[in-house]
C-alpha cells in the first residue's frame, strides 16, 4: 500500500533533483528520504528513481506517481481539514427527529443555543413518535431521537443497546372544558372522569390512558382520537370530552376554553434524547445532546 508520507518525499525529490536536498525541505536527513524512497518502491513493485552519480531522474513509473500524487495529496489535506473542522465544531451535520410537543418546546430552545456555540453545524429535524422515531435511528435515518416512554411501562429493556440522556419527567395533566363541574378543582382523581367522552392523543399516550383508566376501575369511552394536540385541547375547549396530555404537550398548544386539572395518582412520562453508542462520540451529536439536556433544565 502506498503511504502519503512517501509520496509528499517522491515529490520533494522530483522538484529538488537530489535524496539531501529533499531531506532540508523536509526536515529530515538524507538517509531518512533514501529510506522511505526504498520502502516507496517496494510499495510500487517497481524503480521509481534512476541514480546518476548525484542526480535523480524519475522513471516513467515515477514520472506518473509524481502526477498523481498532487492530487491525491490535494484531496488529503482538503480530508484532513474537513474531519478537523468537524471535530472541531467548526462544521458538521447533524439529523435530528422528535416527536411533536418536543419539537416545538425543547428543540427550538436548543437549536437556538447550538446554532450560536457553533454556527457551522447544520441541524435537520424530522418528526416520528416513538416506538417510530427510535427505529429510525437503530437503521440510520437519523442521529439523535428525541423519545418519552411512561413510568412503570413494560419494556423498559427497549433502549438497552442506546445511549439514554434523561431530560426531563413529563407529568400528565386532565384537560377539561372551563364549564365542566371539575374545571375549578385543584386536582381529580381519574375515576371522576369515568362517565366522560374521552378525546385520546397518539397511540402511545391512547395505550396509557386506557392502562390507567382500567387500573381505576372502568374503560374510557373514546368518542375522537388523534395525534394532534391542539386537535385535543380544540375538541375539549368545544365541550367534546375531557383528556389526558402531558405538561409538555399543554405548553405547546397553550388551549383556549379549557382548564387543566393535576391528576391522581400521578403518571409521568420520560423525557430522553437518545443516540447510538458509536454517534454519542461524534462532536456534533454530543454537543446536541448537551443543548436538549440544557433546554430541558430550563
Amino acid at each position: 500500500m502506498i503511504e502519503a508520507r512517501h509520496l509528499r518525499v517522491l515529490r520533494a525529490v522530483a522538484a529538488t533533483g537530489s535524496f539531501s536536498a529533499a531531506g532540508r525541505e523536509l526536515g529530515c536527513t538524507q538517509p531518512a528520504v533514501s529510506q522511505q524512497m526504498k520502502a516507496l518502491e517496494a510499495s510500487a513493485g517497481t524503480p521509481l528513481l534512476v541514480r546518476t552519480g548525484r542526480e535523480m531522474r524519475l522513471t516513467q513509473a515515477g514520472e506518473a506517481l509524481v502526477r498523481h500524487a498532487t492530487g491525491i495529496l490535494a484531496g488529503l489535506t482538503a480530508a484532513e481539514e474537513e474531519v478537523a473542522a468537524i471535530a472541531g465544531l467548526r462544521a458538521g451535520r447533524v439529523r435530528l427527529v422528535s416527536f411533536p410537543s418536543g419539537s416545538s418546546t425543547l428543540v427550538p430552545t436548543a437549536l437556538a443555543a447550538l446554532r450560536a456555540e457553533h454556527p457551522g453545524t447544520r441541524v435537520s429535524l424530522e418528526e416520528a413518535e416513538p416506538p417510530k422515531s427510535v427505529e429510525m435511528l437503530r437503521e440510520g435515518d437519523c442521529d439523535v431521537a428525541l423519545a418519552f416512554r411512561y413510568e412503570g411501562a413494560t419494556g423498559t429493556d427497549e433502549w438497552d443497546d442506546l445511549v439514554v440522556r434523561p431530560l426531563l419527567a413529563d407529568r400528565l395533566v386532565g384537560l377539561v372544558p372551563e364549564g365542566h363541574r371539575l374545571a375549578r378543582t385543584e386536582s381529580v382523581a381519574i375515576e371522576d372522569l369515568a362517565g366522560e367522552p374521552w378525546i385520546a392523543g397518539c397511540p402511545r399516550c391512547r395505550g396509557q390512558l386506557v392502562e390507567i383508566c382500567e387500573g381505576a376501575g372502568f374503560t374510557p369511552r373514546i368518542d375522537f382520537a388523534t395525534d394532534d394536540y391542539p386537535a385535543v385541547a380544540g375538541l375539549v375547549g368545544a365541550g367534546l370530552g375531557v383528556a389526558v396530555l402531558p405538561e409538555l404537550a399543554v405548553e405547546s398548544v397553550r388551549p383556549k376554553g379549557v382548564r387543566t386539572v393535576a391528576l391522581r395518582p400521578v403518571v409521568r412520562r420520560e423525557i430522553v434524547a437518545l443516540t447510538l453508542p458509536d454517534l454519542a462520540r461524534v462532536p456534533t451529536v454530543a454537543a446536541t445532546l448537551d443543548q436538549l439536556a440544557g433546554a430541558a433544565a430550563r
